[in-house]
């Protein structure tokens, strides 16, 4: 058999969630984000199950090859483009559609000839400063890349820097920087990210980018998803191994960080660091046993860690144990672990066993 632990995976959820950005948006088209395995949830699992997304969106070719591997036929994006010429000839022929971000692919775009034209998002840098051509060169990168033979369709795209903060300034700015810069040029538009699309309808556009709205997780770190009417998509469980009765003063795990104020029961848990739940975790930690918050106590370890059973004194070995899910947001451990939750999902290794469950609609 095994190991306990496991990330359950509610399709149900997943197809609820993009529902919920059509209802959002319902004159935009959906480029559904199912880079990084999906935020950890399975790239080609999701991708089916999103099917009435209009494209997806992946970081890279290798992403998008896995796509067809898996006869998924649906138009990709490479939001990072190609980072070599060698890759445009199978770009052209898999038909995938590639993020222009810098005047050196443009360059290698402008001189590689294709056996078919492909469509181009063409990214302006309006505040975040990381890709993106400055304002003032991307109405001369638009005309060559309208001029180009080996583009076909141009879509206008920018992205977001702080929408996940909610009464930013920034997002207005950079709204009115992006509509002044494009004004003039002809094509859809995009700007509107997980933030973007729940609290900035300003952003909306023609094309929206949703991604770790999709998977049930909110893209603010003082807000959960369920707060903005979004589903939980990974449970991530195991299962108590031991049950342990130790005495007071007795040092629990490595270092003996933690120690029992009283004579006391502690569990034992099938999953640690090695499985991607976080070493690095508050006292405030906890996980959630026949429906009760308990503790987590001592150092979390690769591939255990011990919970504090005074509030579930019935608990015995093999019961199961709810990490994060419906009932214990990801964002929360993530506020534990002084991190967010897309760092918590992606980090799901490869040891856990993925399961699915949920009926489509």
């Amino acid at each position: 058999m095994s190991r306990a632990a496991t990330a359950l995976i509610d399709l149900r959820a997943l197809q609820a969630n993009l529902q919920t950005v059509r209802q959002r948006c319902p004159a935009a088209r959906i480029l559904a984000v199912i880079k990084a395995n999906a935020y950890g949830h399975g790239m080609v699992r999701v991708a089916r199950v999103l099917g009435q997304a209009d494209a997806f969106g992946v970081a890279s070719i290798d992403e998008a090859l896995c796509l067809r591997a898996a006869d998924i036929r649906h138009p990709v994006v490479l939001l990072e483009g190609f980072f070599e010429a060698a890759e445009l000839p199978l770009i052209a022929r898999e038909q995938f559609a590639i993020v222009i971000h810098d005047s050196q692919q443009l360059q290698i775009l402008e001189a590689f000839p294709l056996e078919r034209p492909l469509t181009v998002w063409l990214k302006i840098d309006s505040g975040m400063h990381r890709l993106g051509f400055s304002i003032d060169k991307a109405a001369t990168a638009y005309e060559r890349l309208r001029r180009c033979s080996q583009v076909a369709d141009i879509v206008l795209m920018s992205h977001l820097a702080c929408a996940d903060e909610r009464t930013s300034p920034v997002t207005p700015r950079q709204m009115n920087v992006f509509n002044a810069t494009v004004e003039d040029l002809a094509g859809p538009r995009s700007m509107a990210n997980s933030a973007g699309i729940l609290y900035w309808p300003e952003t909306h556009a023609q094309w929206v980018r949703p991604g770790i709205m999709l998977y049930g997780a909110s893209p603010c770190s003082d807000r959960v998803g369920a707060e903005d009417g979004l589903q939980a998509v990974m449970r991530l469980q195991s299962v108590l191994i031991a049950v342990r009765h130790c005495r007071c003063g007795e040092a629990v795990g490595y270092g003996g960080s933690w120690c029992c104020p009283e004579d006391m029961p502690l569990g034992i848990v099938a999953i640690g660091y090695g499985d991607g739940y976080p070493r690095k975790i508050s006292a405030d930690a906890v996980v959630l046993i026949a429906g009760r918050r308990v503790p987590i106590v001592g150092r979390v370890s690769m591939d255990m860690l011990t919970v504090d059973l005074r509030s579930c004194p019935e608990a015995h070995c093999g019961d199961p144990v709810i990490l994060w899910g419906a009932d214990l947001p990801v964002e929360e451990v993530a506020s534990w672990a002084g991190t967010i939750s897309y760092e918590l999902l992606c980090a799901v290794s490869s040891r856990v066993h993925f399961s699915e469950y949920g009926e489509l609609g």
